[in-house]
């Protein structure tokens, strides 16, 4: 089974989703280098750990695939579940729904990308809404404006998420398989 990690914390199949981390918004997005190297941390985990991951792009016609160096469903990289293009604001797409459909649930769901205040906020709010845990990790998303970032986490965590760091989750989930 995908991530089954067990303990205090992290308590059903973990899955990690990556929110469109595309290089047209590289020029745009606040300290856009830190998520990406956020994100590579997150994905190293998820082949450590046996964890599934969902990726999506926005508007990939207009505003591209992924970044290359995240290795997404290249030979040597992190294959994903799903790997879908959406419009909306949020990554949980009909495609993406029937895919977590078929994982047991409720899901411990880590979740990186960008905006903060919009795509991944409707992510967490969706994820919640299905009963999902999410943990949000802080160094992993960002924004076009810098001060979207802390009200938008605060808005998630005031939302039942758990806003954390990739380090902390990280040893969380080693503390799980100890």
């Amino acid at each position: 089974m995908y991530g089954e990690l067990h303990g205090s914390a992290l308590q059903g199949a973990c899955t990690g989703f990556i929110c469109d981390l595309q290089e047209k918004f590289r020029p745009a997005i606040y300290e856009f280098p830190k998520v990406i190297a956020t994100t590579q941390k997150m994905l190293k985990a998820s082949q450590i750990f046996n964890i599934p991951v969902f990726a999506t792009t926005q508007n990939k016609k207009r505003l591209g695939e992924t970044c290359t160096e995240l290795g997404l469903d290249t030979e040597g990289g992190v294959k994903t579940i799903i790997h879908a293009d959406k419009t909306a604001f949020s990554m949980i797409t009909p495609e993406v729904h029937h895919a977590l459909s078929t994982l047991p649930s409720p899901l411990e769901c880590v979740i990186v990308g960008i905006e903060s205040h919009i795509c991944i906020t409707q992510t967490t709010l969706d994820l919640l809404s299905a009963g999902h845990k999410v943990y949000v990790l802080a160094d992993g998303v960002s924004s076009c404006n810098k001060e979207e970032v802390p009200i938008a986490l605060e808005r998630l965590r005031s939302a039942g998420a758990v806003v954390t760091t990739s380090e902390s989750w990280i040893y969380e989930c080693v503390g799980m398989r100890g």
